[in-house]
Formats: structure tokens, sequence, C-alpha cells
């Protein structure tokens, strides 16, 4: 019998939800190093699926709204007890929506070809540790008086002096610093799974193939052990699920599935204001030299982030099903060029930059369309923590967060979320 008050905790997934939730659980006032266990097991590396390829916009519009509040609140105290600013690139942005025409774009020498397998942490950290260029909304100055006067009657800030003026038809200004902001998603994610190692979290790099559950309550996680390749055994009083798009791998029957998204990264020619841009496009017919083409809308979002890089991606697709583990997400490099050459078509800055990373991840999705799963499931001691979609970042902290009260106050306290109950869902 377990020794009384004693708990064995064992965390599946390493992304966003995972590495929060193993920070917070070392955080709560009832966490007693001597007492309990906290294991968090990862399949190939922290932050290696979408936690570590996102876009790591923070902004209190997102949804669900019994979260959004909460974690964008932790954000900040995480920023300010950590050094976030610094240590994950944590800032306030400016989020607008800005209405387009692209122009006629040439294949460009300038833009790297071979950064496709740039995709891992390891590459990613030190792209993204750069030193800062830009700290915030200064114009720098790069239009005429006149200019800046004939796109203020479009309503396009005068800081955000790297959209190519002859392509703006209307913008519309969606937040300011005050209720949005950003994280560098994979710097992000790995300072938490480094801040809770720190007070004693131990982190697994294995496949979960099957947790087992006893009639009185007690768990046993299989797992192969990634170093030695053997298969392992974990015994756990408590097991928090967030594998994200593989949960329904490790609970099957969970309605859980998966949308690939690509992105790139581009380091463009100079310094950037702050913005997040939120894109309606409007492609030319032929708009890329050498190809043809029927004129076409597109939606890519571009994120400015604070050592001189820019964060684009675009539309999802399921064309590709979802592989056994991140370590085998397939890139189609195709897409990724599409979205160069989206973002060639409206900025100079990007058309002429260099790209550093094209890249691709598998975002969960609740399949009943609401979302995400967080809190108990109909096996004691077994809890759900997945599909926050493309805010997984910005709803990372206040879900971690409230798994550390399901587990050690044995309710959610921080904010109802009980429209997000995965008992509600499970069969």
């Amino acid at each position: 019998m377990a020794e009384p008050g004693k708990r064995s905790i064992v965390i599946v997934g390493g992304g966003i939800i995972g590495s929060t939730t193993a920070y917070f659980l070392t955080r709560h006032p009832k966490y007693n190093p001597a007492l309990h266990s906290i294991h968090l097991i990862e399949a190939t590396a922290i932050a290696s699926g979408a936690s570590g390829k996102a876009g790591g916009l923070i902004a209190l519009w997102a949804y669900p709204s019994c979260l959004v509040p909460l974690s964008f609140r932790l954000h900040a105290e995480l920023a300010r007890e950590h050094n976030g600013a610094e240590r994950w690139g944590y800032r306030g942005v400016s989020v607008g929506q800005v209405d387009l025409i692209g122009r006629h774009v040439s294949n460009q020498p300038k833009v790297s070809a071979d950064a496709g397998a740039k995709g891992e942490g390891e590459d990613i950290r030190g792209l993204h540790r750069a030193d800062v260029s830009s700290d915030g909304n200064v114009s720098l100055q790069k239009r005429s008086k006149e200019s800046y006067a004939n796109l203020r009657k479009v309503g396009l800030p005068d800081e955000l002096d790297w959209v190519a003026e002859e392509t703006v038809q209307g913008y519309e200004s969606m937040s300011s610093p005050g209720d949005s902001a950003q994280v560098h998603p994979y710097q992000f994610t790995t300072s938490m799974a480094e801040l809770a190692a720190e007070k004693g979290v131990k982190i697994i790099i294995g496949s979960v193939d099957k947790i087992e559950s006893s009639s009185s309550g007690e768990h046993t996680i299989k797992y192969t052990d990634k170093n030695t390749n053997s298969q392992q055994s974990l015994p756990a009083t408590d097991v928090i699920v967030t594998a994200g798009p593989w949960t329904k791998t490790v609970l099957p029957g969970t309605p859980i599935s998966a949308l690939r998204a690509h992105s790139v990264t581009i380091r463009p020619t100079r310094p950037v204001s702050a913005f997040c841009l939120f894109t309606e496009l409007a492609l030319p017919k032929n708009f890329k030299e050498g190809t043809k083409s029927r004129a076409m809308q597109v939606s890519p979002e571009v994120y400015a982030r604070p050592n001189n890089e820019l964060y684009a991606c675009g539309e999802g697709d399921h064309l590709v099903p979802l592989p056994k583990s991140t370590a085998e997400v397939q890139v189609d490099d195709s897409r990724c060029q599409d979205i160069v050459d989206y973002c060639a078509a409206f900025s100079d800055e990007m058309r002429d930059g260099e790209v550093l990373v094209r890249q691709a991840c598998y975002l969960p999705q609740v399949d009943a369309g609401a979302g995400p799963l967080v809190g108990l499931t109909r096996t004691k001691g077994v809890y759900l923590a997945a599909g926050h979609t493309c805010w997984g970042i910005q709803n990372g902290p206040g879900t971690g967060q409230l798994m550390s009260e399901f587990v050690f106050d044995g309710k959610a306290l921080s904010a109802n979320v009980n429209s997000l109950d995965p008992r509600k869902v499970l069969r």
C-alpha cells in the first residue's frame, strides 16, 4: 500500500500543457518533494511538436473565455518572476487585421531554400536567442510624410512600416499591448520544463504504450524508453494526459483529432516593429513569376518577434495523417514556399529576407467543436488536458495551474471550467 498522503504523479506529453502542468504542480502549496514524485514522459523532446513551432500570440480575446483571463494574467506573472522578456521573448504587441492586394513576385535568390531541416529544438533555440534589435513600437521613419498621411486614411499605424504601402487597402486594430502579448513558444515551453525540473520533476524521454488502471485506483504507465529502447513501467496515483493530437493513442476513445499546419520564420532585412497581423491577401492572377495560377484570396498570419525575426503561417490541411511521433512529421516544402511567397507579395523586408526555418506540426482539435478538455476523466486518478487548438501557448499557464488544483485540491479553484469537463464527451 502507498504511504498515506504520498502521490506519484505522471504527466504524459512534454508540450506546453504538460510542461506548465509540471511547473504549477511544483508550485502548489501542497506539493512536498519529500513526499510526492512527479514524472513527465515525452516521446521525442520537450516542445518538439506544435508547442515549439507555434506563433506564440497571447490575447485576452482568445478562447475559451472561462480560461483565457487566468492564463493571460499568469503569463505576465511568470514573465516578471523569471525574466520572461529575456528568457522567452515576452512582450506586449499590437494586433491588427489588414486587407491587402498582393504584388507580383519573382523567385528571390536571397531566400534560403535549405532551411527545412532546422525544425528540431536545438537549432531553433540558437536562432531565436539572437540579440534583440528592436524593442517595440518605434517608427523607423522608412516612409515620407506624404506616405504616412495617405496610409492613415486606411488606418495603418505609422510604426507598421514593414508592409508595402501600395498593397494596403485597409487596417483595423484588434488589440493593443495592454491586452495582447507574445512569447517565443519553444523558449517558453522548454523554460517551463526546466523550471519544473529544478523543483524535482523528472523528465523521461520515452513513448507511452498503455495506461493500466486497477479497480483500487492505482495506475501503471507502460512506456518504451527512448535511450535504451526497453519496456519500462511506472506506478502512479495520478496520471495527467497532455499528449495534444496524440491523446487518442494514450486514451482510446478521446474525441481529439489533428490538423497539420505549416509555418516559416524569416529574418527581415532590417529590424521591424512589434505587430502581429491577421491578413486578408488578394493575390493577382499568375502572381508568382513562371507560374500559372488563378486570382485567389489567402490569409497568412505574420508575427514580428523581438529578435529581428518574423513568424508566418498559412492554412491547415488534413492531407497527411498524424504520424507516430513528432519526429516523423512531414514538411511539405511547397506549402512553406507558398507562405514565403505570400509574405513577399506585401513586404519588401520579408521578400528580401532570409528564411530561417520551414516547419510543420499538428494542432489538437476536439471533434465536437468545443474545447479544450480540461479536468477529470471517468477513471479515478486520470486527468485530461488536451485539445487546445491554436491557443495552446496562450492557455498553457492557466491549464497548468488548474491541473495542479485538480490533483492536490480535487477541483478547480482559479477558474470555473465546468464547460471544459472531459466527462461530458468521453465515452
